[in-house]
Order: structure tokens, then C-alpha cells, then sequence
């Protein structure tokens, strides 16, 4: 008996999904024509595709393109009081921080803030030794791919990791919500705010990290530059006009004395640029 179920009944998504990987993809390029050839059907809707494609661009990606540089970790010393740290551990709303020893490549360990509760409850400051209670640490180096990182995460339960460059030194830290924020976009609570440290990141003397909602105006009292602005408001929506379209990752454009790299995105925004200052 044949089957007339495609006649009588519409198919569901995940079927026709299915049928537009027929010629067998051999490229994460071919799976990304693919997929959005599959929003275009309206077969997965826009979010849909953002993920994918984030999910896509996360295997690509290494540890050092989202890592938060040494310069930016909130850490605390093994031998700080309560009184020393307390205060930044509720300003910032963190939840995890690195404790150092007493050299400045010596990680201890983590603390977790909701540690400090029972502490702080119980009133037993006096006593209170830090090294009681962190957590052990991870490292992982700064070339580590992000879709491999995401299922140590996974596997490890741990959500921050300490990234060590190819010395053994201190480079950063990164956590499970770095990585998250790659595939589903940025994740904001009632903590987050988006201050110029938050939006330009150093990665060394002449590297930068930049979000690419970072306005124009931002941007150019950061770096001493002049950057028009008068068309665009952000510095995404600059470099996707002087491309004249959406540019594909790791595709680059120099603009004055910058030069753009693409480091994530997908088919319809650009969400993250490395920028490379030339002297001027």
C-alpha cells in the first residue's frame, strides 16, 4: 500500500528541513547556504537560524576571541580579609571569582559568591579562612576551540575557566555564559550595563575585541580617531557598509588606520569585530 501521507497531510518542518541536506553538505559554508536557504522557505524562522548559525560559528571560534583579558578580572588575593573583598564581591554581582597567590600566575582556586553566605549569616567573620572554601579551578589555553570548551563545561559542571597562554601565564578567564552568549546572542540580566570596558576589550597593545553595537561616537573618544558617524550609529553598522552587504566571518576591511576582522555574526548582523590599530 503506498503511503499518501504527503498528499493528505502537511509535512512537518523537521521533514522538509531534512530534504534540503540531500546533496550532502561537505563544508560548514555549505551547511550555512543551506539553512538560510531554509529561513528564505520559511521552513526555521529567524531565531532560529541566528542560533544555527551561532552554533556553526562557536566550532570556528578559540578561546582567546571572548576570553575577559587579565587587565579586566575581578580576583581576589588568598591572603585578603573578608573586609577587603566583600565589598567588591557586592558591587560587581558576580558570581564566580579567581583567587591568586602570592605570585601573579598563581591561581588558587574560585570563589563562588554563594559561598560567602553562611558566612555572612552566621555573622563568623573573625574566623573565616578563604581557602576553606574556594573551588578548584580549570585551565585551558587560549587556543582552545569554543564548541569543545562548551562540552567540558557540560561535562565538568564548572562554568569559568582560567585561560593561560603558551608561557603557563595568566591570559584571562572565560565562563559557560561567554560561550552561550556566541550561539543565542547576548544574555543580559539586571546587573549588565554597557559601558565602554564591557564593549572594547584590549587583547594586547594593538588588538581589540569590539562589540559591534559599540556606537561610532564610543569608539573614536576610545581610540582618538574621527570615524563618520553622521550615517551610522554603530561601528557594525560602519563596516557593513563599506562592505556594501553583511560580510561573512573572519572576512576583514580596513577603514583609516583600522582594519575589521569579522570574529562572529551571522546572515543578517555583524555581533563581534577584532580591530587591529594601525599607528597614526
Amino acid at each position: 500500500m503506498s503511503d499518501d501521507r504527503t498528499n493528505s497531510q502537511p509535512r512537518s518542518w523537521l521533514e522538509r528541513f531534512t530534504d534540503l541536506f540531500s546533496d550532502d553538505p561537505q563544508t560548514r559554508q555549505d551547511i550555512k547556504v543551506i539553512v538560510r536557504e531554509a529561513a528564505e522557505r520559511s521552513v526555521v524562522d529567524p531565531e532560529t537560524l541566528t542560533i544555527i548559525e551561532g552554533a556553526l560559528q562557536v566550532s570556528e571560534m578559540q578561546v582567546r576571541d571572548i576570553m575577559i583579558p587579565r587587565s579586566q578580572m575581578m580576583s581576589m588575593n588568598i591572603n585578603d580579609s573578608i573586609k577587603d573583598y566583600l565589598p567588591n564581591v557586592i558591587e560587581s554581582a558576580h558570581s564566580r571569582f579567581p583567587v591568586m597567590g602570592e605570585g601573579q600566575d598563581e591561581v588558587i582556586g574560585i570563589l563562588l559568591a554563594k559561598d560567602l553566605l553562611p558566612l555572612i549569616l552566621n555573622e563568623q567573620r573573625t574566623d573565616f579562612r578563604l581557602k576553606e572554601v574556594i573551588r578548584p579551578a580549570t585551565f585551558v589555553p587560549e587556543s582552545k576551540r569554543l564548541n569543545v570548551l562548551l562540552q567540558e563545561f557540560r561535562s565538568n559542571r564548572n562554568h569559568m575557566a582560567i585561560v593561560v597562554d603558551e608561557f603557563g601565564g595568566i591570559a584571562g578567564l572565560v565562563t559557560i555564559e561567554d560561550v552561550l552568549e556566541q550561539i543565542v546572542g547576548e544574555i543580559e540580566d539586571e546587573h549588565d550595563f554597557d559601558d565602554e570596558d564591557s564593549l572594547i576589550k584590549p587583547i594586547d597593545d594593538t588588538r581589540f575585541m569590539v562589540k559591534a553595537l559599540v556606537t561610532i561616537d564610543d569608539f573614536n573618544e576610545h581610540f582618538h580617531s574621527h570615524l563618520p558617524s553622521s550615517e551610522f550609529d554603530t561601528i557594525g553598522g560602519l563596516v557593513t557598509h563599506h562592505f556594501g552587504r553583511v560580510p561573512e566571518c573572519d572576512e576583514r576591511i580596513s577603514i583609516d588606520r583600522f582594519t575589521f576582522t569579522i570574529v562572529n555574526g551571522n546572515s543578517r548582523r555583524i555581533n563581534l569585530l577584532e580591530v587591529f590599530v594601525s599607528e597614526p
